[in-house]
């Protein structure tokens, strides 16, 4: 069957949101001014418009999209994405949101050069970090290219290639201050987009007391999981999910933005309660979906659920409006997480390759543009969610380890740290292209390689450990005075 989405409404969506983030990002120009503006916004953004900067660009392609699949095709099971994305978070407020302010930090390697005082340990981190974000930016532009193509009919290549050039413009206009505004701006884009369409479609079946009799029994067991999955499945994603929300790159610099540890703690605690919202939505459209919209799973296009499902429900103009408000949505879905991605880039590759510099800061969103566009027009995927997951199993094996223990444990060392890091990115790293290769050659992947964080954190942490012990001798002269920074409320500092 073939499923598409009236060009002009395409069109007209994704023209409103380039309109309205190029403007927004046109304002921030007007008040970034200097290199801390460009990096953290010169530490002032408060809690509300941080925690809405952080909404618009953790909640991806992923959410958007995926999770709607994912709903439509495995039921119950899909919900351990939703649950550990948010719960995620509560981990950074217990952990690590206040610590990582306290540091003074401006990027993830930054923290690992000051708490380790290693050159090596630094490069190590910068290294995975651009590596992260190149993969998460990947699926990002994948989603675009489905979204577009369904929308317009242009070419996907189009979608991706858009994506880019439209949040490079806007990181280069004014870095993290303009996208900070950007980025809140969209994150209640897509919770509208999303919540509008589908409370209309709500109000629409209970109205039809026809719908409701005649789909009663299937929307009660909408959510019957479509297999049972292994315990070891679900815990190794939950792993994966709750460990790497500690080491995306786009979130962590996020907290550096913030006045205060205390900022960061309530930037936290808001970005649960928008995050546990927001993600009521796309379970909602997997379940009618499995309802009204049982072919795409058979097709292969789960992901695109979302954008169909108003299309399917409404005729007419009312139908038209809501696919527009949706596609609108999906756009800043990709555009506010790539654009999150592309500058938390940015800052780490300007300081590694031009000295940290504002024209260097610009030389270096080109770069960290342009590499993922090439790897998203070499790959194909539509398991938006999937593959998502993959990305946090690899930042939950690499850099999690180091920001924990860096935070919590006095002895880690720097080859502890890179040890770690290194263990980490070869385990997870490994099981990823191997479980790729053995998909493409049409084998069943085992689920140890398919779900790997429940043996690769462990794995990253416990060589972490062991060679830290070992070189115990190598602990920084400045560790207890760092550590006591990272720990001490600064209303105590202040006094």
């Amino acid at each position: 069957m073939s499923w598409e989405v009236s060009a002009g409404v395409g069109y007209a969506a994704l023209a409103a949101v380039t309109a309205a983030t190029l403007l927004i990002g046109a304002y921030g120009l007007r008040i970034s001014r200097t290199t801390s503006d460009f990096y953290v916004a010169s530490r002032t953004v408060k809690p509300w418009w941080n925690a809405s900067a952080i909404g618009g660009e953790y909640l991806s392609a992923a959410s958007f999209l995926g999770i709607a699949g994912l709903v439509l095709v495995s039921g119950a099971d899909a919900l351990w994405f939703p649950i550990g994305y948010t719960a995620g978070y509560l981990m950074l407020l217990l952990f690590v949101a206040a610590p990582l302010r306290r540091s003074g930090a401006y990027t993830v390697p930054d923290f690992a050069r000051a708490r380790l005082e290693s050159l090596p340990a630094r490069r190590v981190t910068s290294l995975l970090v651009v590596a992260v974000g190149w993969l998460y930016i990947v699926p990002q532009l994948h989603g675009a290219a489905l979204t577009v193509s369904l929308t317009t009919g242009l070419p996907g290549w189009a979608g991706s290639a858009a994506v880019v050039v439209i949040v490079c413009l806007s990181v280069l206009s004014g870095g993290m201050r303009s996208i900070t505004f950007v980025q809140a701006f969209q994150y209640w884009l897509k919770l509208a987009a999303l919540a509008v369409p589908v409370l209309f479609i709500l109000f629409r079946l209970g109205a039809d007391g026809t719908s409701w009799t005649g789909n009663g029994a299937a929307f009660a067991s909408a959510l019957d999981p479509a297999m049972a999955d292994s315990v070891y499945r679900n815990i190794s994603l939950t792993i994966a999910l709750l460990c790497g929300t500690l080491g995306l790159p786009h979130v962590l610099v996020r907290f550096y933005t913030n006045p205060d540890g205390v900022s960061a703690r309530r930037t936290t605690l808001i970005v649960l309660g928008l995050l546990s919202v927001f993600y009521v939505f796309p379970t909602l459209y997997g379940i009618l979906g499995r309802i009204y919209l049982p072919e795409l799973a058979a097709e292969g296009n789960a992901d695109a659920t979302v954008l169909l499902l108003p299309g399917q429900i409404f005729d007419g103009a009312l139908g038209d409006l809501l696919a527009a408000l949706v596609t609108a949505g999906a756009f800043a879905a990709f555009l506010s997480t790539s654009s999150g991605l592309i500058v938390s880039l940015s800052g780490v590759i300007s300081q590694e390759l031009f000295r940290g510099s504002v024209r260097g800061f610009r030389a270096a969103t080109v770069l960290a543009g342009a590499v993922p566009l090439g790897l998203a027009l070499l790959t194909n995927t539509q398991a938006l969610a999937g593959s998502v997951g993959m990305v946090f199993a690899f930042t939950a094996s690499t850099l999690c380890p180091l920001l924990l223990l860096g935070i919590w444990w006095r002895r880690l060392t720097a080859a502890g740290a890179v040890a770690g890091m290194l263990t980490g990115a070869l385990l997870c790293g490994g099981a990823i292209i191997a479980g790729g290769l053995l998909s493409l050659a049409g084998h069943t992947v085992p689920v140890w390689l398919e779900q790997p964080a429940a043996w690769t954190v462990p794995a990253a942490f416990a060589i972490t450990v062991t060679v830290s012990l070992y070189a115990r001798g190598d602990i920084p002269a400045g560790t207890a005075r760092f550590l006591a920074r990272l720990h001490t409320p600064e209303r105590r500092i202040s006094r």
